[in-house]
């Protein structure tokens, strides 16, 4: 099941709401709040996509850069012993710290394969 959607390198989330009748959702990743509704999956949807160009468009009239989901780059804390661990076993492949970083979370993914190695 595919619970989020995909329009030019952004995914949106699906929610439902019983009080209100409908489907929302949010673009997922970035820090402006763009959001959308709809009564159907079709109709969120093509909300969705409308908010993805509206919000492209918007930054273009604005001439601002827009932020792109996941910018590439993340701090992560494992604490001490984890990255001292990680740190000998990267000396040790003759491989940067980040290269071993990539290579696990490539492994993981491709081991756990939840559709997140094909965004």
């Amino acid at each position: 099941m595919n619970n989020q959607l995909k329009h030019k390198g952004y995914i949106g989330s699906i929610e439902a709401s019983l009080e209100d009748n409908c489907l929302f959702g949010k673009i997922l990743f970035i820090k402006a709040l763009v959001s959308y509704e709809g009564k159907t999956v079709a109709e969120l949807d093509a909300v969705f996509r409308e908010a993805v160009d509206d919000y492209l468009a918007t930054c273009q009239t604005l001439g601002q850069s827009p932020e792109k989901p996941c910018k590439g780059s993340f701090n992560v804390r494992v604490g001490h012993e984890l990255h001292l661990a990680a740190a000998l076993a990267a000396m040790r492949k003759k491989v940067t710290l980040n290269d071993l970083t990539r290579q696990a979370l490539n492994e993981f993914l491709q081991q756990h394969d939840d559709g997140l190695a094909a965004v």
